[in-house]
């Protein structure tokens, strides 16, 4: 009875980050329609049962895999954004730092929710509503630091904090595009400082 325990061997440790790790990969390459659960489940070195089993569906995989990509690549980023005293480096720093994230050797190109966002059936709608609110949440980021700028004075009490908030989210996902196009990085480092424009001039603020 012993040996043939120890013929099947222990089960490999479950690591829950490296399974969303490979499973963000296979989502942010194919976006979200196309990915197949088998295709993920090769990835992930484990079989549908598992899958379900750990994550529930394809769907709630997805989801988790989005809050992880977003925890894990630009939860510092923002927080650097946010913490800028001056809002011009702030917007200058946080876009130079996109352009290197969305290009990084270590990742895949451009941002996962903007790209995984195009192949999302009408059909998947906790699917389409996660990544609405990930949307959502970096504009309302935009928003929070040029609403403070303008306490500070550094931005007109007049300025149009949405409009300004949108068109630098905007532009992100702009970026985002370009990046998976296969653009050099020093092209989209020259494209993200450009974002600096996007702020009403100094005579304006």
């Amino acid at each position: 009875m012993r040996s043939s325990l120890q013929g099947k061997g222990r089960p490999r440790a479950f690591d829950r980050n490296e399974a969303l790790e490979k499973a963000l990969e296979v989502f942010w390459r194919q976006g979200y329609e196309p990915a197949s659960v088998a295709a993920l489940c090769s990835a992930m070195g484990i079989n549908a049962p598992s899958l379900y089993a750990s994550f529930g569906n394809k769907s709630a995989l997805f989801i988790e895999a989005l809050d992880y990509y977003e925890q894990a690549y630009w939860s510092k980023p923002a927080e650097r954004f946010l913490g800028e005293p001056d809002i011009a480096r702030a917007v200058e720093n946080f876009f130079l730092e996109a352009a290197e994230i969305l290009l990084s050797p270590d990742t895949p190109c451009g941002c996962m929710v903007v790209l995984a966002a195009i192949n999302i059936s009408s059909e998947a709608r906790e699917v389409s509503e996660a990544v609405r609110r990930l949307r959502f949440a970096t504009k309302k980021m935009f928003a929070d630091r040029l609403q403070r700028a303008v306490l500070d004075g550094q931005l007109a009490a007049d300025a149009d904090i949405p409009a300004l908030a949108g068109a630098l989210n905007a532009f992100l996902e702009g970026l985002s595009i370009q990046a998976r196009d296969g653009i050099l990085q020093a092209e989209l480092k020259a494209m993200a400082s450009h974002a600096l424009r996007l702020l009403p001039s100094p005579e304006a603020r």
